[in-house]
């Protein structure tokens, strides 16, 4: 498209919401248009500059989607699953671009959001930074040349905020390595071990998780075997990163045919 595409972001207040807001207003092909909270919060009404604590930026914060998604090219969404399907059907009405970053999402989320992209692009990923992406694809290709005698195991690390676990991007890693293997991750899956739990399953795919302070994320793919090991690894430390993949999303998207697409097609991995 020809003029700079109108962004509307949900959850403006959040950790997620400012850097988001931050990104697009640094940004020389896109604009902010349009901030979503829920009702009653303190900052509805309010220039989100302002709020932010900065200069005023001119775009009021609402809680009114539908209003602000009508004037919007792209939608970003780093919410919760129950808000980010009733966003993604007001942005299928406006067939604005959806980009969600929100994890948590169970199949019944996931068949609403393949209900709306028969109308809109949707950009949906559990982490949209370039490093985790091309992690993902390694655990493919590595996951696909060793042999079942291998045990995998996805261990990963977040603040003691997070709501969720094990969290999307290992999700992301472990459907990934289950993808190389040639199996369904959900019959393979081993988490939640506490107590006497017996001896590993052979096959399975193993996640354990961390929550503490203030960590980013980090996320380990292990795979051991008797004698040796193979440990890829990523470290964030900047969410700036995933606002910086999310706003690329929302860019990319514009130029496309409604569906359903991830970072490994807007980074063309």
């Amino acid at each position: 498209m020809t003029q700079t595409p109108a962004i509307t972001v949900t959850g403006a207040s959040g950790r997620m919401g400012q850097m988001l807001i931050t990104a697009i207003t640094a940004h020389p092909a896109a604009r902010l248009i349009g901030c979503i909270e829920r009702p009653g919060h303190a900052w509805i009404g309010q220039d989100i500059g302002l709020c932010m604590g900065g200069a005023a930026l001119g775009v009021l914060v609402t809680d009114d989607p539908l209003e602000a998604f009508a004037q919007s090219q792209a939608v970003i969404d780093f919410t919760a699953p129950a808000a980010t399907v009733e966003f993604a059907a007001l942005a299928a009405q406006a067939r604005a671009v959806h980009v969600i970053g929100t994890t948590g999402l169970d199949p019944a989320h996931h068949a609403k959001l393949d209900a709306a992209a028969h109308h809109a692009v949707i950009i949906q990923a559990g982490n949209m930074s370039l490093g985790v992406n091309l992690l993902t694809r390694l655990t493919q290709k590595v996951a696909a040349a060793l042999d079942a005698d291998w045990d995998i195991e996805i261990i990963e690390a977040h603040h003691n905020r997070k709501v969720d676990a094990p969290s999307g991007t290992a999700l992301m890693l472990g459907e990934a390595a289950a993808a190389g293997r040639g199996i369904a991750l959900a019959d393979h899956t081993d988490s939640g071990r506490d107590g006497i739990t017996g001896a590993r399953r052979a096959g399975a795919i193993g996640f354990s998780a961390i929550r503490g302070g203030d960590i980013v994320g980090e996320h380990d793919v292990l795979f051991a075997s008797a004698g040796e090991r193979i440990v890829l690894r990523h470290i964030a430390t900047d969410r700036a990163i995933f606002a910086r993949g999310a706003l690329k999303a929302a860019l990319w998207g514009q130029s496309q045919k409604a569906g359903r697409y991830d970072m490994m097609d807007v980074l063309g991995l």
